[in-house]
């Protein structure tokens, strides 16, 4: 089982750039596909993003495709959420998620065994 630490939120104006990251430990942080999920207050947790153990898939909710970007490097047990252009409605805690198949950019919240404390983002209009 690994855990996972998120860091990386804070406030900041639309338009604006922040990257998140999600530090892991524990055993075989590479064999886990990773996502990137946010809850804002009042609503059920949302997909954001996914990528494959390896990283050579990635899955974007249609709400962020083309201002997000998840990507991660097995070597520093690191994932990260490169969010650029960013809009009021992208406030929420953001939340980092492994999925103990190696292979999958599932969307379902049930498939990720473990999670982070995660990171308050705030964008202000």
């Amino acid at each position: 089982q690994v855990q996972l630490v998120e860091s990386g939120g804070g406030l900041v104006q639309a338009g604006d750039s922040l990257r998140l990251s999600c530090a892991a430990s524990g055993r075989a942080f590479s064999s886990y596909s990773m996502a990137w999920f946010r809850q804002a207050p009042g609503l059920e947790r949302e997909f954001v993003a996914a990528i494959t153990s390896i990283g050579g898939r990635t899955s974007y909710a249609d709400s962020v495709k083309g201002r997000f970007t998840i990507s991660r490097v097995n070597a520093k047990n690191t994932v990260y959420l490169q969010m650029n252009n960013l809009k009021a409605e992208d406030t929420a805690v953001y939340y980092c998620a492994a999925n103990p198949t190696w292979d999958s950019t599932t969307r379902d919240p049930i498939d990720y065994k473990a999670w982070g404390q995660g990171t308050q983002v705030t964008v202000s209009s």
